[in-house]
Order: C-alpha cells, then structure tokens, then sequence
C-alpha cells in the first residue's frame, strides 16, 4: 500500500507485501511502532481505504468498499451523536444497515446490559464519561450484528485502570459472541492479555515480522497478568519491537533535521 505525494520524493510506501490469514472467531492483535500502518491495514480490512495491490476477502468475498452488514468498527473516539440519547443512537445504527425491526429496543438493551450499560440508555452523550461511551460504542458494534469486529485502539484515551476493565469485558465478550475481532494497539500488556495471536509489524513500510499465540482461553482474568506466561510473551514482543523503535524514532529525526 502506497500513497503517492506530489512528486516522487514524497511518495510514502505503508505496507509492503502483507499476508494475514484471520480465523473464523479469532482475536488478533496488530502491534508494531507508530506509522508502521497497523491503521491504514485495518482500514483496508474494514474496506475504508482501498489497496494499491493485492486482496482482501471476508468469507471468500472481496472487499472493496465499506460492508457494515458484516464488518463493524470501533474507533479511538466515540462516533456517538451528541444530539441522540444512546439507545436512540443504537435506533440510527440498525436504520443505516436496514436492520431495524420491533424488536430493536430488546437488541439494543441486550447488547447494553453485555457491557454493564444498561442503566445510561436514555442518557445523552455529553452525560457520559470517555470510558462509559467507548464500553457504549463496543455494545453498539455487538448489537448491528456484525460477525467481524475491527477496532482502532478504542482505549488510548483511558487511564490504565479502566482499560484494563474493558479489557476484561471485551474478554467476556469474545467467550459469550465468538466474534472475529482485529484490535490495533501499542500497548504490549494489552495486547498479551486480549488477544489469541499477536501479529508483529516492522517500521515502516510495514510488514509482518512475527506471529505470537497467546495460549490462554477466553474470557481471561486479571491474574493471567501475573503469570510466567504472560510475562514471557510479553518479553518476547518487546524483544521483537525493540528494533523496529529504534529505525523508527531515527526516521523521525531523519526528517525533522531534513526539515531544519
């Protein structure tokens, strides 16, 4: 994946030569430095961004634009309307993909109580904390339907305290829906404790330098975090990334002096 510039110095290669098979199912991690493309990856996944080469298919079909009937999406800020209540938000949801029906108010309740928001369903947005509309935009992703979830670090914004709560409500999710779920961090904990399989990337132009298994059954408790398991996976990414830092805050300097 390329994006050209306004001459050929300015050209900027994303990703090169990705290859990623995601099961049925299956939580995965993408963890690599910043501009390494994990978005711009997950925006192709998601059929937002179409790629310069090569394919994306979901089910064995081809993805080329936006498909909301299966693939749902979680970003870093909440895309709640701030002039709907949130049950009402949930209403709007179902309305775009065609899907609303008389029972979308027992949807949308069910898929609230699942994140332990059932009682905000008639608030406003601005009523909400950042962590309470983020647990609301998940519950949201559950009740369109959607069998793939992608969500482009949802919990950046938190304190560490409370991504870790959602940490272990996604967890519970997961074990309960079975959902396909593609999750881009750099958090190396958060990655170790969420996902089945970590998909390592290099510095820019992004490729898939390794794939770690997280062999832990969801959903996960805290103390999964205290194991000799989960800290030698995490040793092992860090391992891996070191590097990759490395070439990356030298590319930064590269250019910022380049600028100079």
């Amino acid at each position: 994946m390329d994006f050209p510039g306004r001459d050929a110095s300015q050209r900027v290669i994303a990703l090169d030569d990705v290859s990623l098979d995601i099961r049925k199912g299956e939580f995965v991690c993408l963890l690599g430095p910043s501009g390494c493309g994990k978005s711009t990856l997950l925006n192709i996944i998601g059929g937002m961004l179409e790629q310069t080469s090569g394919t994306v298919t979901v089910n064995g079909t081809p993805v080329s634009s936006p498909r909301p009937n299966e693939i749902a999406y979680v970003f870093q800020e909440s895309t709640l309307f701030p002039w709907f209540t949130v049950l009402e938000n949930f209403r709007l949801a179902l309305k775009f993909r065609g899907t609303e029906d008389a029972g979308w108010r027992d949807r949308a309740m069910q898929s609230l109580t699942a994140v332990g928001m059932e009682q905000f369903a008639s608030h406003y947005p601005k009523q909400l904390s950042v962590g309470m509309k983020q647990r609301i935009n998940l519950a949201r992703g559950i009740c369109v339907g959607s069998e793939v979830m992608l969500l482009d670090e949802p919990f950046a914004a938190l304190d560490e305290q409370t991504r870790m709560v959602l940490g272990e409500d996604l967890s519970i999710l997961l074990a309960r829906r079975g959902k396909t779920i593609v999750f881009v961090t750099h958090s190396l904990a958060e990655a170790v404790f969420l996902a089945d399989r970590i998909v390592v990337m290099t510095a820019r132009p992004g490729k898939v330098k390794a794939s770690i298994e997280v062999p832990e059954a969801h959903p996960r408790s805290p103390d999964f975090m205290l194991t000799d398991a989960f800290q030698d996976i995490r040793k092992e990414l860090y391992g891996l990334l070191r590097d990759e830092i490395r070439q990356t805050v030298a590319a930064m300097r590269q250019a910022r002096d380049a600028q100079a």
